[in-house]
């Protein structure tokens, strides 16, 4: 119990230590389409953002990946920007411990690797497939 004692929450920047460290540990045939892909954390998603998701209250949100999946792109096309994955601290933190049965880096890891699957091109139904995370 006293490990606790004199703690902080995770700040950003060990939220984002998590992310790559997920990142850097990728299974070979996954890793090179992940070496373009930025990687941002800010506590929430930026307001209009969320309004143009739909979503209400930003603890919803706990990750987002910004760009144009793999499968879509063409070597005609003109980037604008880097492919982004956005990791969202607070609604991570408070889903960490609402659940109370995995580590934070345990859910650190599967949101920055399930943002990473849309960089792929694969829809929230096909991740849920393979990653039955809610159960």
């Amino acid at each position: 119990m006293n490990d606790w004692l004199g703690r902080a929450a995770p700040d950003l920047e060990a939220i984002e230590s998590m992310a790559r460290a997920t990142l850097a540990d990728l299974p070979p045939q996954f890793a090179p389409a992940a070496q373009g892909i930025l990687l941002r954390v800010s506590d929430f998603a930026p307001e209009e953002l969320l309004e143009d998701m739909g979503i209400e209250d930003p603890f919803e949100l706990t990750g987002l990946y910004d760009g144009i999946p793999m499968i879509e792109k063409s070597v005609m096309d003109v980037v604008d920007r880097p492919d982004m994955i956005w990791l969202f601290r607070r609604p991570i933190l408070d889903e960490w411990a609402e659940r109370g049965d995995v580590t934070l880096g345990q859910l650190v890891a599967h949101v920055t690797i399930h943002e990473l699957a849309h960089h792929f091109g694969w829809s929230d139904e096909e991740i849920a497939e393979i990653d039955r995370w809610w159960e």
